[in-house]
């Protein structure tokens, strides 16, 4: 059968949590998209952004909306601007962004299939749209947890410095 409706998720709409010092909006959920994709609003403030990692069974996109963030792998590092897309292929490619600048950084991301915007809603703090938090290292038993979840929804979390260990 056809579907009759469409999704809407209106400008400060969708479920917004604080997570390492970033602010991630979802804007469509797996439950709407019968799990093939989830879509994240991230405002990512100066020199934050995520530790390396992989998740092998979801494909990743960014589209760059303002600000830059340098990706990086284990064979690549970009400044991704303002229009910049950025695709993380299906297969587990290290990767991770960071905004080295002094002004804030916003992206839309894309997973395929969904269940990483649980993720962060599982890992984030509930906030209105677009706030954010200072961002404060985990303590040891933060740590675990972030782990944990990151595992049960497919991530590989590695250490921060693993870039600069290989180099």
């Amino acid at each position: 059968m056809r579907p009759t409706t469409i999704n809407i998720t209106e400008p400060k709409g969708g479920q917004s949590v604080a997570f390492a010092g970033g602010s991630y909006r979802v804007l469509i959920t797996g439950e709407q998209t019968n799990n093939a994709f989830g879509v994240i609003d991230m405002i990512v403030p100066p020199h934050a952004g995520p530790t390396p990692h992989s998740h092998a069974a979801i494909q990743e996109s960014f589209y760059v909306l303002e600000g830059e963030l340098t990706f990086r792998t284990e064979t690549q590092t970009y400044i991704a601007r303002k229009g910049a897309f950025i695709e993380i292929p299906l297969g587990g490619a290290i990767h991770n962004f960071q905004n080295e600048t002094d002004t804030l950084a916003h992206v839309v991301c894309t997973v395929a299939p969904a269940g990483m915007e649980k993720m962060f809603l599982e890992l984030g703090v509930p906030v209105e749209a677009g706030e954010l938090r200072p961002m404060t290292p985990p303590t040891p038993e933060e740590l675990k947890h972030i782990i944990e979840i990151a595992t049960k929804y497919g991530q590989e979390l590695l250490p921060p410095d693993y870039f600069q260990k290989r180099g």
